[in-house]
């Protein structure tokens, strides 16, 4: 391989359509008032991102577990597991002042990230690995002695490539994982710098819980990746992210310009019809996600607004106030 590298990616009609209708929807700017007033939900989104792209490594911690280690409660847990929020939280914490251009600091985030985990922690592996479904091997990752060159030609095209920022992301996030530069932690931290080279363009994707959809949608996700491998380019991969950015940005468009009260008001006139309905239900009724209209009775409860009487699938709700 010569001294740059320009990854291999089809620019489709699809992909520039994406990219404007994301561009239309971060220039609704709901979403960035509304973070930078609310500390609150800021922090609520970095736990969502911290438990999410845990979970895709198999962390066994529930959200609401990863929120009490962050806030510094004990935690009853696998040692691991615990301690690898406490990385991720220090990571991300960071990430505002990384350089997404910078290898140093790669390997900086990688330390942070992997620290007490791996032997290799901040430094590119030594050795070859391989990801695993059960026993079959689905990639085989770079031979070692290569990952140092790939990696600083990715870095330079990252910064020397004129794509939009929004296909520049996906693409790295693919190659960085084709290339596997770590013994362990790859997926995290790949997600992580995908987060920020977004967050150079649109500063408020650092607090967007983008590894929250892709744990929702694993499966795909981890099929695009060997679709990309399969056709020998990161074209279905890009167009697979660009989909899930696109599906969350409109969600929470719509989940925060409703913040004032308006979808808790809808969903009560529902409970009102019907207290039996269960959040699918009324999701589909309502024209929200379900995960709003969970947000949302969430909410209520905690207001003491509604109560949840009986067993969790047959229950119903009943207005208190």
């Amino acid at each position: 391989m010569g001294d740059s590298y320009t990854p291999p990616f089809t620019m489709t009609e699809e992909l520039t359509n994406l990219v404007i209708e994301i561009g239309e929807l971060t220039g609704r700017m709901t979403i960035s008032e509304q973070l930078s007033k609310s500390p609150k939900l800021r922090r609520e989104n970095r736990v969502r991102s911290i438990h999410s792209s845990l979970a895709i490594e198999q962390n066994s911690l529930t959200i609401d577990q990863v929120s009490d280690v962050i806030a510094g409660k004990r935690v009853l847990g696998p040692p691991q597991d615990i301690r690898e929020v406490k990385n991720a939280y220090e990571a991300y914490e960071l990430i505002a002042k990384l350089n997404p251009y910078s290898v140093n600091d790669l390997l900086k985030a990688h330390k942070i990230m992997m620290s007490g985990l791996v032997k290799e922690a901040g430094r590119f592996r030594s050795k070859g690995v391989g990801i695993y479904a059960g026993d079959q091997l689905i990639h085989a990752g770079t031979p070692a002695n290569y990952v140092p060159d790939l990696i600083g030609q990715l870095f330079e095209w990252l910064k020397e490539s004129k794509l939009h920022p929004l296909i520049k992301s996906c693409i790295f996030h693919y190659e960085f994982e084709f290339i596997h530069p770590f013994s362990d932690g790859n997926g995290r931290t790949g997600r992580l710098w995908h987060t920020l080279i977004l967050a150079k363009w649109q500063e408020f994707f650092l607090w967007l819980p983008i590894e929250s959809v892709i744990h929702e949608r694993q499966d795909g996700y981890y099929m695009a990746l060997n679709d990309a491998n399969t056709a020998g380019e990161s074209t279905v991969f890009v167009q697979f992210m660009l989909e899930l950015i696109r599906d969350l940005l409109k969600e929470l468009n719509g989940e925060y310009c409703c913040s004032t009260g308006k979808t808790e008001d809808r969903i009560l006139n529902l409970i009102v019809e019907n207290g039996t309905l269960s959040a699918a239900k009324m999701a589909e009724r309502l024209g929200l996600s379900q995960r709003q209209v969970q947000r949302g009775l969430k909410q209520l409860k905690e207001d003491g607004v509604i109560e949840h009487v009986g067993a969790n699938r047959n229950g119903s709700y009943r207005i208190l106030k």
